[in-house]
């Protein structure tokens, strides 16, 4: 069986995001590891519209062409990790939006998140994988959380120091763990889908 893809995908489109720290720390935890192939996926390269088609593509094709474009991008991978912000105790509108412009796609697929917030983003990430159930993904148990004094700690827009190596003796055994889930049920329903 051939390594799975699995892409990683940047929930935040602001100009000011601390996204890109977690989005390149996690790239790296999982290219280290040789299991598994990793593209990230910016939802700044993907312009949808708020989403406005007739219905979901699992019923009727969809009309707008970066919608198309997201779609058949995201066909090519066998699971996901979201790097989710939590705005308002949940999801980002972006990412909400990107999440609704598809559903064949992300089918009976694995989805991991490296989650970030006062809170370590636990309050978005549990939207998300309510989201992911209704989508048909396969939502793995653990998951990386950075929360707290560790968030202020690395969060350049306080402050901090912009560097997730200050924090990577609290936060790398749960990516080893999310890591571990999605390769583990990548295999399995690509297998399965197979």
């Amino acid at each position: 069986m051939s390594k799975p893809r699995i892409a990683i995908i940047v929930g935040s489109t602001r100009k000011v995001r601390f996204a890109d720290l977690p989005t390149n720390w996690i790239k790296a935890q999982a290219e280290a590891r040789g299991d598994m192939e990793v593209e990230v996926l910016d939802l700044r390269d993907y312009p949808m519209p708020l989403f406005d088609e007739m219905a979901s593509n699992a019923y009727v094709p969809t009309q707008d062409p970066v919608a198309q474009a997201w779609q058949k991008k995201l066909a090519t991978f066998d699971g996901y990790v979201f790097v989710v912000a939590e705005y308002n105790h949940s999801v980002t509108g972006a990412l909400k939006n990107a999440l609704d412009q598809a559903y064949v796609e992300w089918a009976k697929k694995p989805m991991g998140a490296i989650a970030y917030g006062s809170m370590g983003g636990a309050r978005a990430l549990e939207h998300l994988r309510m989201i992911a159930v209704e989508l048909q993904m396969v939502p793995v148990r653990n998951a990386v959380h950075i929360g707290g004094g560790d968030f202020w700690k690395v969060h350049p827009g306080v402050g901090g120091s912009g560097n997730l190596g200050d924090i990577e003796g609290a936060i790398a055994p749960s990516a080893k763990a999310m890591l571990d889930d999605v390769v583990w049920w990548a295999k399995a329903t690509m297998a399965a889908r197979g």
